[in-house]
């Protein structure tokens, strides 16, 4: 279900205590930035944080739910590190942004570690042309002649 057409704006006020938050549409939702940095998802009228271990075991202490969503090619169900809200921030500013806070710092920690972290295909590209096995010499028949045989 997509947003309905007030709530991106019911919920960048009840947040607009960390500052200025921008929400970027994406299937259907929405992402919440502050500072060019995700660190929220509107979803299905819900507002979801980006949690660290510590912010993910308040919420779900104080009864919030993962988002998560299904992969239609095998019927998986995959949570993203994103929590819902708490009931008791929805009508409370104070809290919403509180936690909001540290979602985009949970956010922050996040980016910071993948940035440092070195990837999988980072060799230059002259040792991964080397690091690739030579394919076998054609075979000197033409395609055509070898297809008939």
């Amino acid at each position: 279900m997509p947003l309905s057409p007030h709530f991106t704006d019911y919920a960048l006020e009840l947040l607009a205590g960390i500052g200025r938050i921008e929400a970027k549409r994406m299937f259907g939702g929405a992402g919440l930035y502050l500072d060019g940095m995700m660190f929220g998802i509107l979803d299905d009228d819900v507002i979801y944080l980006r949690v660290d271990d510590a912010l993910q075991a308040e919420l779900e202490a104080k009864g919030s739910a993962p988002w998560s969503y299904s992969v239609k090619s095998d019927g998986a169900v995959r949570e993203m590190g994103y929590w819902r809200l708490p009931e008791t921030a929805a009508d409370d500013p104070d809290e919403a942004a509180a936690l909001a806070r540290r979602a985009y710092a949970a956010a922050a920690k996040r980016q910071a570690l993948r940035a440092a972290k070195p990837r999988s295909g980072s060799k230059p590209a002259k040792a991964r042309a080397a690091a690739r096995p030579k394919k076998a010499a054609a075979k000197s028949a033409p395609r055509r002649a070898r297809a008939k045989k």
